[in-house]
């Protein structure tokens, strides 16, 4: 009998592709966290699409980011016998009692791209260096600050987080601070809000509104009399937000050179607008390609192997440290979007322009 496998929830993604057909090697239960990014979308359209071609059938559901509603998903699943968990969790910490019934079905579940936490019947973590992606993001914000405003130090930076609730987003901040720390003791950048840690800068539930409210507040209480020359920010939804913000006060136009507003996950309202010249850059991280270890890891689970892995140190969640697969995350810019994108065959030309 095929050994059960708890295919991760993909937290933030939606898929238009439902519940798809294949052969009958076996069921993956696919719970993403919501639609409302195109990120997720992309996310859930490449696994059912590699688990079909593979021979598995699929059961996605988006939760649209409503955590009972992810929960009873999950339990639907484990209840229909799916072979396989693949979780994209909307909150990594709310998930112990789900996976303990899932562990008791003798059902693996494998993490997608967000750690679950706090719990041991977690097998298996797909996700890119996050840590990476957060000192991309700052290394791209610094040369950025060095381009367009190479006389103007210190450098008036504003600083934003991802999700409290999502385990990725303290590896973004923290690998952003590492580049951005040494900065800010020099002198070179200045934080005139005073706002930094995670605690003061997180934005729940990656929340692109509730950004550029933030960015509101903060130009209205601290740059009266000086400009903001960048911000550091770790999804493209924020960015939006973000840019939102500084065009409502002029920046961007009349002469007033845009802030460096930096990004994540290279969807298309950003590279439109990295093309407009706003948004300064953005992180890639190829959905194909973290599908396709998905796939492999459940292949593996499935036949009585052992998955591919290459870290078994850095994502302790709580309870374990579950072995994880790291992909490489590309930094992209107006040097090589069209590259990185279009020449992949991720997107089209059409879809940019």
């Amino acid at each position: 009998m095929v050994k059960k496998i708890l295919a991760l929830s993909v937290l933030l993604g939606l898929s238009p592709l439902g519940t798809a057909f294949a052969a009958d090697k076996g069921t993956v239960g696919i719970a993403m966290p919501t639609k409302s990014s195109a990120r997720w979308i992309s996310d859930g359209s490449s696994m059912v699409e590699q688990f079909t071609t593979a021979g598995y059938e699929t059961d996605l559901q988006y939760a649209e980011d409503d955590i009972p509603n992810q929960l009873a998903q999950i339990e639907n699943m484990i209840t229909k016998g799916v072979d396989v968990l693949v979780i994209a969790a909307i909150d990594g910490t709310t998930l112990s009692n789900a996976l303990e019934n899932a562990a008791a079905a003798d059902i693996k579940v494998i993490a997608y791209d967000r750690l679950i936490r706090e719990s041991g019947n977690v097998d298996y973590y797909a996700t890119f260096d996050n840590f990476k992606v957060g000192v991309q993001q700052a290394s791209s914000l610094v040369a950025g600050l060095e381009e367009r405003f190479p006389d103007s130090k210190p450098w008036n930076v504003e600083l934003f987080g991802g999700s409290p609730d999502d385990n990725n987003a303290f590896f973004f901040y923290n690998g952003a601070m590492s580049v951005l720390d040494p900065m800010i003791e020099s002198g070179d950048i200045v934080i005139p809000s005073g706002q930094m840690g995670m605690d003061k800068v997180g934005t729940l539930r990656w929340d692109g509104a509730v950004a550029q409210s933030r960015m509101d507040n903060l130009l209205s209480a601290h740059y009266g009399d000086q400009d903001v020359h960048g911000a550091l920010s770790p999804y493209d939804g924020l960015s939006i937000g973000i840019l939102s913000s500084l065009k409502g006060l002029g920046y961007g136009s009349g002469g007033v050179d845009m802030p460096i507003v930096t990004g994540q996950d290279a969807e298309v309202p950003s590279v439109k607008s990295m093309l407009a010249g706003e948004q300064y850059s953005t992180v890639f991280k190829d959905t194909r390609t973290l599908a396709g270890v998905t796939v492999g890891m459940v292949e593996a689970l499935l036949n009585g192997g052992t998955p591919d892995i290459n870290d078994t140190e850095t994502y302790d969640n709580g309870v374990k440290v579950v072995p994880s697969y790291l992909l490489e995350p590309v930094p992209v810019d107006l040097s090589n979007w069209e590259e990185a994108l279009v020449d992949s065959g991720y997107y089209t030309m059409d879809q940019i322009k």
